[in-house]
């Protein structure tokens, strides 16, 4: 039979109506002739409420207490919609990460999925059941109990589908798909029907919730379509795949990011204890980008080094800052209150059209960027994060709803 995996995001099971009608959705696809795998996150807000529980006890619960108490949320979701399916009269079985083969490193709160030993699956698949997988976690080698970060549902759907050769992955949520910019900022935003897996992941990485960046990631090796669409709403989809048609003017959507830190370090610690730093936040579990570095010519043991972090998945970042301050001294400087934008699409940067037009649209606003970074799919800016969802809307109309072309090069050929 064919092999369908579908994964509900926490609002589709948000509460107990939402999880009997995603009970009904799936029974739907097991009569239609599948072998049905589900994947579940955590109901709501249940995470957030677990995480701010555990810290009314400690400003920066340690990691592998926040990953046990956080699995939980899954958990719950999975064994409610499996008592759910079984009252339409099928067989299912609900298991956590670890029951389901989910194998991880050993970084708690934001796990990479190392491998996946499907056997147990497989083996309920066979005998008639819908298996419903608890997502977001996994077991490390270790056999510790590990989390995969905001969004691991999403990897644990398409690591799973790919383990077992499904024929589809289809990621639900309460959005019929992509957008060119999350709706809820940008009230124009447009759907896409079709995007590649490296613009979903810039994407992804940037700050759209959409889906996960890992599970695009995991995606393309396996070869896998992705279809993201409405959990209650059918109708249009957004398919992720290899190939999809690229914007004239490059830009595919734009992204933004509230929650970022920069780190400058200066000096001696540029220059001899970069390496000590990034090993701080690597030992942290604090994952870093847009790593830049520069050293002046005839100034020896002198350079000037940058980073960024994302505090998605850094809840004790307190703790870390007192970190790279012991390590760095006072050679080290952090920018708060900053906010990443982002444009993202194939050809973004195939000349430098888009770079001038993104800087006079801001220019326009009276906004500097106070970094800026590119690659093949992304011009990336810090900007104030007050003045964040200003700039990612004015981007949206110049590059989205109103893409001419730029004054600035009116007449470049």
């Amino acid at each position: 039979m064919p092999i369908i995996v579908q994964k509900y995001g926490g609002s589709s099971v948000a509460d107990p109506e939402r999880i009997r009608r995603v009970a009904a959705q799936v029974c739907a696809a097991k009569r239609a002739g599948n072998d049905v795998v589900v994947v579940v996150s955590a109901m709501g807000r249940t995470t957030d409420d677990l995480l701010n529980l555990a810290k009314s006890f400690a400003d920066a619960p340690p990691r592998r207490e926040l990953d046990m108490l956080l699995s939980v949320g899954e958990r719950i979701t999975m064994a409610l919609l499996s008592i759910a399916v079984q009252q339409h009269g099928l067989e299912a079985i609900s298991l956590t990460g670890s029951q389901s083969g989910i194998i991880t490193n050993d970084r708690h709160s934001d796990a990479r999925i190392l491998e996946v030993r499907p056997y147990r699956v497989q083996d309920e698949l066979a005998n008639g059941k819908i298996v419903i997988v608890a997502g977001y976690q996994g077991v490390s080698y270790k056999r510790e109990v590990t989390t995969l970060g905001r969004g691991g549902s999403d990897t644990t759907a398409v690591a799973m589908a790919a383990a077992l050769g499904a024929d589809r992955c289809e990621i639900y949520s309460d959005v019929d798909g992509v957008y060119t910019a999350d709706p809820r900022d940008v009230p124009e935003a447009r759907h896409i029907p079709v995007i590649s897996y490296p613009e979903m992941q810039e994407m992804a990485t940037s700050g759209a919730k959409v889906l996960n960046a890992q599970a695009v990631e995991f995606a393309k090796r396996a070869g896998i379509a992705l279809y993201c669409r409405a959990s209650f709403q059918p109708g249009r989809e957004t398919v992720v795949r290899r190939d999809a048609p690229i914007e004239e003017n490059g830009v595919r959507a734009v992204v933004s990011e509230t929650a970022v830190i920069r780190v400058r370090v200066r000096g001696k610690a540029a220059a001899e204890n970069l390496r000590e730093i990034v090993r701080v936040a690597d030992e942290a579990s604090a994952p870093i980008k847009e790593v830049s570095v520069s050293a002046p010519e005839g100034k020896l043991g002198w350079a000037r080094g940058s980073f960024v972090v994302s505090l998605t998945n850094v809840p004790n970042w307190t703790q870390v800052r007192a970190r790279l301050e012991e390590t760095a001294g006072q050679e080290m400087e952090v920018d708060e209150g900053q906010g990443a934008l982002s444009l993202i699409g194939e050809g973004v940067n195939r000349d430098n059209r888009n770079l001038l037009r993104v800087l006079s649209v801001l220019g326009e606003l009276g906004v500097s960027p106070s970094g800026l970074t590119t690659t093949g799919f992304r011009i990336s800016m810090l900007v104030p994060a007050a003045r964040l969802l200003e700039c990612k809307r004015a981007c949206h109309r110049a590059f989205i709803e109103q893409p001419a072309v730029c004054p600035l090069d009116s007449g470049a050929p």
